[in-house]
């Protein structure tokens, strides 16, 4: 597995020089949001994609793509609209910026589009429905693409735990998508021992996220602050033979994004020693 961060967590960085700053601390991967400050999809064009991809590989790190901007589909209201929305015109706009961002992966190098499902405002008898054919629908719009779709339950979310994922895998079958997993959000939204959750599911992961939390809070918080068995989590991957990225992911930190991923890739080193030759 390689060690990760997120560029949501280096907004206040270019990108060239937020990728810089990774390589030089021994980052492996990097999971891309495209948003205002990176990337934004309507303004990106096929050659800006075509040179980042070069500098991906100059610098030896995996992309991944994320798609949890905040207002970059809608400039007042946080991640709307998401698929949970009752307006069709919004799900489609949704669908159309999964769609957009897996194209956009598949010209820099990734394999993974992770996605959530947002909050459902307006429950009701077809919740359900509405959930499992908006997932269906973002992973084809992924797949066609190229790209291997992957669903994170997200706290507050219609899918907000790991076992509503595997209520969506028993729905779709073979359509449905693989897991995104947050560590945190095994705090945030209790569900059991995280590092077992861990252990059960490492055939079902693409990707992981990592950040402490503490448990029933969902606030991403730097390592060595919140409840996080690091080393047992990381030790269970490891044990489970994963060997995708592990991003951390620090939004709430890009205003001291140097101490942060230097603070993450310590935390890393300490959890799994290199192997003594």
């Amino acid at each position: 597995m390689q060690l990760g961060y997120s560029t949501n967590s280096l907004q206040n960085h270019r990108l060239g020089d937020a990728l810089q700053l990774l390589a030089e601390h021994g980052y492996q991967a990097v999971a891309i949001t495209p948003d205002t400050c990176h990337l934004d999809p309507d303004a990106t064009s096929d050659a800006q994609l075509d040179e980042l991809a070069r500098r991906l590989r100059d610098l030896g790190l995996r992309p991944s793509m994320e798609t949890g901007a905040r207002f970059l589909l809608d400039p007042r209201h946080k991640h709307e609209p998401t698929l949970m929305t009752r307006d069709a015109a919004g799900v489609a706009r949704r669908l159309d910026f999964y769609g957009r961002v897996a194209a956009m992966g598949a010209r820099l190098g990734a394999e993974v589009v992770s996605f959530w499902t947002g909050i459902d405002r307006e429950p009701g008898d077809d919740s359900d429905a509405r959930m499992l054919d908006g997932i269906a629908k973002a992973c084809e719009r992924i797949r066609a693409e190229g790209q291997r779709p992957s669903l994170e339950p997200e706290p507050g979310m219609a899918v907000e735990t790991v076992a509503d994922w595997h209520r969506v895998r028993d729905a779709l079958g073979a359509a449905a998508p693989a897991l995104t997993l947050d560590v945190g959000h095994l705090y945030a939204v209790w569900e059991g021992d995280p590092v077992a959750i861990v252990a059960a599911n490492k055939a079902h992961l693409a990707q992981v996220h990592l950040e402490d939390m503490r448990r029933g809070v969902h606030e991403h918080l730097l390592p060595g602050t919140g409840e996080v068995d690091f080393t047992g989590v990381l030790t269970a991957l490891r044990q489970g033979d994963y060997r995708g990225p592990v991003c951390f992911e620090l939004s709430r930190s890009s205003h001291a994004a140097p101490a942060a991923v230097a603070t993450c890739r310590d935390m890393w080193q300490r959890c799994l020693p290199a192997p003594r030759r």
